[in-house]
């Protein structure tokens, strides 16, 4: 009696199957790439507005500290032993203003590089975490500055009954009109501090 032979073939599903696991590899890749992509292109246009915000920040800020240090008023009656003038310098409060806004146009200055750097690579961590941290504190700086100048600014305004404090814009309206309009901005420069640490608190989220 002959003995029947039989032949199992295993190697070409082998060869189906290291070849389809290659193509969902590839497909993989393919997504990961498309997926890094698309996050590195809104990132790095997340990274251009904060340029740019960067940009009108410093504007702003030298603008708000060069009025202040120049924001100065003499009346024009005066005595031989008395002279009515109202200048920043007379306020320690202002004082303060002008040296921190002055502190803050100078770090916006200083960050650009960084900003350039995150534009360049949008998906660089540690520059955009860098200004983060930076901006955090210096929103402190700013914040600071601008709420106690306001509080002279309002009080120069409309004084204080209860302590006979007087208005004194009455008398030097140009000094009160450069004051508030140098508190105003640095106000601005704020909002603008707050977008930024926005823009990087969203920059460094990962999907």
């Amino acid at each position: 009696m002959a003995k029947e032979s039989t032949t199992i073939d295993v190697g070409e599903p082998s060869t189906v199957t290291k070849s389809a696991s290659h193509v969902e590899v590839d497909e993989k890749k393919k997504k990961g790439f498309v997926a890094a992509a698309a996050g590195g292109g809104y990132k790095r246009g997340l990274a251009i507005f904060d340029f740019l915000l960067r940009l009108a920040a410093i504007g702003i800020t030298i603008g708000a500290s060069s009025v202040m240090f120049t924001a100065e008023e003499t009346l024009p009656f005066f005595t031989q032993f008395l002279q009515f003038q109202a200048g920043y310098d007379d306020f320690p409060t202002f004082q303060f203003f002008v040296i921190s806004i002055a502190i803050v146009a100078s770090y916006l200055v200083l960050s650009l590089p960084f900003s350039i750097v995150t534009i360049v690579r949008p998906l660089a961590v540690a520059p955009r975490l860098i200004l983060l941290i930076s901006d955090t504190v210096i929103l402190t700086l700013t914040t600071a500055a601008a709420g106690a100048a306001a509080a002279i600014v309002y009080l120069a305004h409309n004084g204080n009954s209860n302590t006979n404090w007087l208005p004194i814009c009455q008398q030097f309206g140009d000094f009160c009109q450069a004051t508030s309009t140098a508190v105003v901005a640095a106000s601005i420069s704020v909002v603008f501090f707050v977008l930024l640490i926005v823009i990087s608190a969203i920059a460094l989220k990962r999907h």
